[in-house]
């Protein structure tokens, strides 16, 4: 684990950060479960695996940033246009990037093994601070894992269409995929 030892720099170049939604109510067949990329963000992670609690994370993600990967189920498939629309949708509807272009995550405590770890920290989001926990784990250099948003809890209103009948589930996945031994 030497090789991830110190400060690194996060962001594209060292990996993947996805946010994953799914959709409920009646009209949820309609819908697609989603899979959005995070295209713009940068951060830094110090690791002491001897003393994890002298770790830490800083991210820092672009809203403008957000790219619809993948839209999975519904009656049709994802077009270019549907993206078009939801990235405009998150953009200015649910996120509100005009007013609050940037989310943030700074950790607060840092717990693990050499194997795995749980990190505790702060997630703004549309201005408002609230304690998320992140699950990962660390093998051969990556390091990968993922923390369930309760969009709710940041005073977010999922999205929803067909007079409720299809709805965003209030819980998305962020899940990140990185490499630090660089």
């Amino acid at each position: 684990m030497a090789a991830i030892e110190g400060t690194h720099a996060l962001g594209p170049d060292a990996g993947r950060l996805l946010v994953k939604t799914g959709r409920t109510g009646l009209g949820s067949k309609a819908g697609h479960d989603l899979t959005i990329e995070v295209t713009g963000w940068q951060g830094t992670a110090t690791v002491d695996t001897a003393d994890p609690a002298n770790s830490s994370v800083s991210v820092d993600v672009e809203i403008d940033s957000f790219e619809v990967r993948e839209g999975t189920g519904g009656i049709k498939p994802l077009t270019d246009a549907d993206r078009d629309e939801i990235k405009k949708t998150l953009r200015e509807k649910i996120l509100q990037a005009d007013r609050y272009p940037t989310i943030t995550f700074r950790s607060t405590k840092v717990e693990g093994s050499g194997e795995s770890f749980v990190i505790e920290g702060d997630l703004t989001i549309v201005g408002t601070a609230r304690p998320v926990t992140v699950q990962g784990s660390l093998s051969e250099g990556r390091v990968r894992g993922e923390a369930t948003i309760t969009q709710s809890r940041w005073g977010i209103k999922p999205y929803s269409a067909f007079l409720g009948a299809l709805r965003l589930r209030d819980e998305v996945e962020v899940v990140f995929d990185l490499s630090l031994g660089r």
